[in-house]
């Protein structure tokens, strides 16, 4: 798959234009509506990753859209709002919505809630792309090597530049166990000497990653061979 194909149902034709374009920018598949009926075509005939919906539209509004497509569709679905449509925002949020974004609002604010909800959708669903190549997730710990990052649950973890190439070597082969020899090769790049640091390193990570160190859910000590990140 080379993009995310994203569908836009907007009756305001200057919204409706202005997302396509910022939208196309990105790298991401645009595929515009302007009424809920027309929106529910596009969604039979293509396949989408994610819907932009606005409330109040001719035809067949937002609500009445979102609730027939929750009948067979998972994708993320993210509502257009005025402020004036509070009632309608949570009627949305609990007929199947996952997001709103309350009009006039920035581009930048509507790319950050459609990058964040196509992460959770393929973490679900398995669809890859190219953006998120690079990101591995298991459960809820996701190691990002294109920003250098670490999160748990959602919530970024600070961790020291070993620690991340460790986790990293770990996260990219769930349930291999690596020994310490094996860990020193691949991250140091060197013949292991005194590999006692790496109890040191996996110590430090689950102090991080882990509710309860004690009790690891992620990282795990396979007694006599090494350490993996067990697959969730």
């Amino acid at each position: 798959m080379d993009s995310f194909h994203i569908l836009i149902v907007e009756d305001d034709k200057e919204i409706l234009e202005g997302i396509g374009i910022f939208l196309k920018n990105q790298g991401y598949t645009v595929y515009k509506a302007s009424n809920g009926v027309e929106g529910l075509e596009i969604i039979q005939k293509e396949e989408i990753h994610l819907a932009i919906v606005d409330i109040m539209m001719p035809r067949m509004n937002g609500i009445t859209m979102t609730m027939k497509l929750r009948e067979k569709y998972e994708f993320p679905v993210i509502m257009l709002t005025a402020k004036s449509e509070e009632i309608d925002k949570v009627t949305g949020l609990n007929i199947g919505a996952d997001d709103y974004v309350t009009k006039p609002f920035a581009l930048m604010e509507l790319l950050a809630r459609v990058n964040s909800q196509l992460r959770r959708y393929t973490r679900y669903r398995g669809v890859t792309d190219r953006k998120e190549e690079n990101v591995y997730v298991c459960g809820g710990l996701e190691l990002n090597e294109n920003t250098v990052q670490v999160s748990v649950d959602g919530n970024p973890i600070k961790i020291t530049p070993l620690e991340f190439k460790i986790l990293a070597l770990l996260i990219k082969h769930p349930g291999q166990v690596f020994s310490s020899d094996e860990i020193y090769e691949r991250v140091w790049n060197e013949r292991p000497v005194g590999t006692d640091t790496i109890m040191v390193h996996i110590r430090n990570i689950r102090e991080k990653i882990e509710i309860d160190p004690r009790n690891p859910k992620y990282l795990k000590v396979v007694w006599g061979v090494g350490y993996k990140i067990e697959k969730q």
